[in-house]
């Protein structure tokens, strides 16, 4: 997590990025900022806020070599030395106007900023930060002509409620890429994926958000996929284990495989099918295996929401299953038609 209460803007540049494939220029500036006093906890405060997650990323290259990165070697030439700041600056907005090719991508304001002091997980470092701004907000000017006069006009600005695109590059992990925070509150799109993919080229550091990430994703996928290759399994089967490897999280602060695979599968031949899943997963995505680490609760929060469990029958009924699977049992009329038997204590 990061805390900015004691972080101190030491520099701040400004260039406005077209979008190179609509004949959109960039226009750099000639020289740093000048920021008076009274902005500068305001200007942290929006920059920084943000970053609330655990999420790290290190950089790194199509080649996998983090040193071909553009963004590696201009990071480590701010942090050996703050002078190379500015220079640095034009050639991240240089870097990130040649990538910005999909006739989509909208034009923007960029901010490069050096902060002093930001606390990242408990150690203090300088940070190089890169902020994209692509919308503008509608702001109500009411000011005073004359005693008991008023006049109302409108203008546009950058809003410092959100940011649209911002990445923090933290001086930690040099010899790993340098560790990384993104935001990107554009969607999924492809024309979006060029801040992530394109610009910044991260891989994603192995820590316990993303061994978290990676076992419910594999077991998600698992589920949704491959059980029922394997096993004679109703719809309210799927979402039953999919409440339980979800509540697995929820219930424990440590993950263990075994113990994981005992709760939430039961039966030797599922457990069996899940590990060879798991192991052919890992394998084509080339992930790291961790047998037990800390579970990353905003992980759990977030993947709550991905696993749902909802049973729907055709456009008439949806049925939310939260507990024992055994209080559901299915069966076929003798005319065909399928049915669903819910048993139930009480009526809330």
């Amino acid at each position: 997590m990061v805390l900015y209460d004691t972080a101190k803007l030491k520099h701040l540049s400004a260039h406005k990025i077209g979008n190179k494939t609509n004949g959109e220029d960039l226009i750099a500036s000639r020289s740093e900022l000048e920021i008076a006093d009274e902005g500068r906890e305001q200007l942290i405060s929006y920059f920084l806020k943000s970053f609330t997650s655990e999420e790290y990323y290190h950089l790194s290259s199509t080649d996998g070599d983090f040193q071909l990165n553009p963004l590696y070697q201009f990071a480590k030439d701010v942090f050996e030395s703050g002078k190379q700041f500015h220079n640095r600056s034009v050639s991240i907005a240089k870097h990130l106007y040649e990538v910005s090719l999909h006739p989509q991508i909208k034009s923007g304001d960029l901010f490069v900023a050096l902060f002093a002091n930001v606390l990242v997980d408990g150690e203090k470092t300088d940070v190089l930060g890169i902020f994209k701004s692509e919308s503008k907000s509608s702001i109500l000017k009411l000011t005073s002509q004359s005693k008991g006069e008023f006049e109302l006009s409108f203008d546009e600005g950058i809003s410092l409620e959100k940011l649209d695109k911002a990445c923090l590059i933290y001086n930690l992990d040099e010899d790993s890429g340098y560790r990384v925070s993104i935001i990107d509150r554009s969607s999924k799109s492809s024309d979006a994926q060029y801040w992530r993919e394109l610009f910044l080229r991260v891989v994603p550091v192995n820590n316990h958000f993303q061994a978290t990430l990676n076992v419910l994703d594999i077991t998600r996928h698992y589920v949704a996929d491959q059980i029922t290759e394997e096993f004679d399994l109703s719809r309210a089967d799927q979402l039953a284990y999919l409440t339980k490897s979800i509540d697995y999280f929820k219930k424990h602060d440590e993950f263990n495989q075994r113990e994981f695979e005992n709760e939430v599968f039961e039966d030797p031949e599922l457990i069996k099918s899940f590990r060879k899943f798991d192991n052919n997963f890992r394998e084509q995505l080339d992930l790291e295996r961790e047998d037990s680490f800390t579970i990353s609760a905003e992980v759990v929060k977030k993947q709550a929401r991905v696993f749902k469990s909802v049973l729907k029958l055709d456009k008439n009924f949806h049925i939310y299953i939260h507990g024992d699977r055994e209080l559901i049992e299915r069966g076929v009329e003798k005319d065909g038609r399928k049915y669903y038997k819910i048993y139930y204590t009480n009526e809330l």
